[in-house]
């Protein structure tokens, strides 16, 4: 049987096509090619493709900043996303690794994910990266 061949990289310009069909199937939010182009040259977002035979599954982005209520960088990995066959292969994992080594080497000290209450599936993945459930409550209003 042959081995599948299995990796995380950087997305870049190129990958801009694929990124809006995975956020499409994800989001359903309707960006543009345009947009994703833009947000890949001009953001300071972070964003990293899960890859499987050269086929894009999957994507994580993560962000980071200062504030003056925090002692170090505070980092967030703010969407992640795996295609239905892709799942149960360890690519989530691959990915929070990824950005997680990313994010160290920029001197981010913490890191939080934000995930539905029940995406029991999600929450594993990210407790089996030794991330915690916190008490906090997401409050969101539309501008």
């Amino acid at each position: 049987m042959k081995e599948e061949n299995i990796y995380v990289r950087w997305a870049n310009e190129n990958d801009a096509e694929e990124l809006l069909k995975l956020n499409d199937a994800f989001n359903g939010v309707g960006t543009t090619m345009e947009d994703v182009k833009e947000s890949l040259a001009l953001s300071n977002e972070l964003i990293a493709l899960a890859v499987i035979e050269d086929q894009a599954v999957g994507f994580a982005c993560a962000q980071y900043f200062k504030s003056f209520c925090y002692r170090g960088l505070q980092g967030e990995i703010s969407e992640m996303y795996i295609t239905e066959v892709a799942r149960r292969r360890g690519l989530a994992t691959l990915l929070i690794a990824f950005i997680e080594e990313e994010l160290r080497e920029r001197s981010v000290t913490s890191i939080k994910i934000l995930t539905g209450q029940r995406n029991e599936m999600a929450i594993k993945t990210y407790e089996k990266s030794n991330y915690t459930r916190t008490e906090e409550v997401l409050l969101q209003k539309k501008l």
